[in-house]
């Protein structure tokens, strides 16, 4: 014990507990999948909880124009990744010390 009523041991449980949370999440996380889709399901794409891509699926009506093709696939992208973002800071509060 330090002056002040400051306990190293305490600290230190609260540093591990801490931890413990953070990587359990991560797991949680990882284990997920989130799709994403654009221009009414004509471009659809699964990332993982790591934000890996794991697939895409186009419908041949999409390919008639490359340009809107490319469009597609970035805005089914953002969208996945829109999802994701939004359960790792619904997530985060729940870990003590790191909600904001």
């Amino acid at each position: 014990m330090f002056g002040d009523g400051f306990d190293l041991n305490t600290l230190m449980a609260q540093a591990q507990k801490m931890q413990e949370d953070m990587s359990r999440m991560q797991e949680q996380l990882a284990a997920r999948e989130f799709t994403g889709a654009a221009g009414g399901g004509l471009v659809s794409l699964k990332l993982s909880g790591q934000a890996e891509l794991l697939s895409v699926s186009i419908k041949p009506e999409a390919v008639e124009d490359v340009e809107t093709l490319q469009d597609l696939i970035i805005a089914a992208y953002r969208d996945a990744k829109s999802q994701l973002e939004k359960v790792v800071s619904e997530s985060m509060p729940s870990v003590p010390g790191l909600g904001m």
